[in-house]
């Protein structure tokens, strides 16, 4: 399963991004809050969901400038009867803090202002996602960054395992790395993970 996808920045549009990796251009569908953070060229990384169409069984890729949205995008489309794309318009017509904050105060009419969303859909939205929803808006910074933190760790293990490094002895040189520069990138922690062991 593809989680994330760095390279070369081809191509952008309100709508997709094409983004070139070793010579490979991943066509990748975006919401509109991905698109604005998105620079004009240069390398970029998107963290990605991959969906299986029921229609024709092909797979599209979904991409987002953060975690945060990609996970929101996930809950939205564990809803019966909302689909990637009415997710994707949800998350370009709203902020996943301003979708937080709607559901969690059971605000169904600003859900259907959103194109797509009957009134229905905005209900069982609230009703499938109130919990879910609260739960992240009671969090802290702290344990949002927690999470961010985690995340990197976590794709970082998965480098150094791919790469046959014993898991128990990465993930202990790892957490050593991580707490000696915790302001570095995935990147840098793998380099120097592969350097010490």
């Amino acid at each position: 399963m593809v989680t994330s996808i760095r390279g070369k920045l081809l191509e952008k549009s309100p709508v997709h991004a094409v983004v070139d990796v070793n010579g490979m251009g991943y066509l990748i569908q975006i919401p509109l809050s991905t698109y604005s953070q998105l620079p004009d060229g240069g390398e970029v990384t998107l963290f990605t969901h991959m969906h299986i169409n029921g229609n024709d069984f092909s797979l599209v890729m979904y991409g987002f400038s953060n975690p945060e949205d990609r996970e929101v995008f996930k809950k939205l489309i564990s809803v019966s009867g909302v689909g990637p794309n009415t997710a994707r318009v949800v998350l370009s017509s709203l902020t996943a803090d301003e979708l937080r904050t709607i559901i969690v105060q059971k605000d169904v009419a600003s859900l259907k202002r959103i194109k797509g969303i009957g009134e229905k859909t905005a209900e069982r939205m609230i009703v499938d996602l109130h919990d879910k929803m609260g739960k992240l808006e009671n969090m802290s910074t702290t344990e949002k960054s927690g999470i961010a933190y985690n995340i990197q760790k976590h794709d970082a293990l998965l480098a150094l395992s791919s790469l046959g490094l014993d898991k128990t002895k990465a993930e202990k040189t790892l957490d050593k790395v991580m707490k000696e520069w915790p302001n570095a990138g995935l990147e840098e922690w793998i380099k120097w993970v592969l350097k010490q062991i």
